[in-house]
């Protein structure tokens, strides 16, 4: 068994998690500009260090109720087959430790299998924490959507 680091970031009251492997940066929020046509679940876009970065709004992909942006609000900055994306999160500031066999194999009732974007459940003290598999994110459809932004 082997541990490894994730980022801990939250979306209403559900604690998520990505391996810390996959995350190039967490910024505090900026502003996304809007792009005509995109996909709804596309925020807009952002400048990230020269670069245009589409930032998904996971709240609108998990079909979460809209909530305000706050002080708390971040964008992690991770790069799936090659492209950057942005991810806008209530917040993300920790890190942790889990050891695999703390981790189990995400039930099949949560996993749709055209969006296997969880790929497994942490148990940490007495937290349950999404675990996701960010190569898998968005399905097929999404991230042709977003190649079709020209971005």
């Amino acid at each position: 068994m082997s541990d490894k680091q994730y980022v801990i970031f939250k979306l209403d009251k559900e604690e998520y998690a990505i391996d810390i492997n996959n995350v190039n940066e967490i910024s505090e929020y900026v502003e996304c500009t809007k792009v005509p046509n995109a996909p709804s679940f596309i925020n807009g876009i952002i400048n990230y260090r020269g670069n245009v970065v589409p930032v998904v709004n996971l709240r609108e992909k998990f079909e979460l109720p809209f909530s305000e942006v706050s002080e708390n609000t971040r964008i992690i900055i991770f790069v799936m087959k090659g492209k950057q994306i942005g991810i806008l999160v209530d917040d993300a500031s920790q890190v942790i430790t889990i050891n695999d066999k703390n981790i189990e194999e995400a039930p099949s009732i949560i996993v749709n299998t055209e969006e296997k974007f969880i790929s497994g459940i942490g148990k940490v003290d007495n937290r349950m924490i999404i675990i996701l598999d960010m190569e898998n994110l968005l399905n097929e459809e999404e991230k042709n959507a977003v190649d079709r932004m020209k971005i």
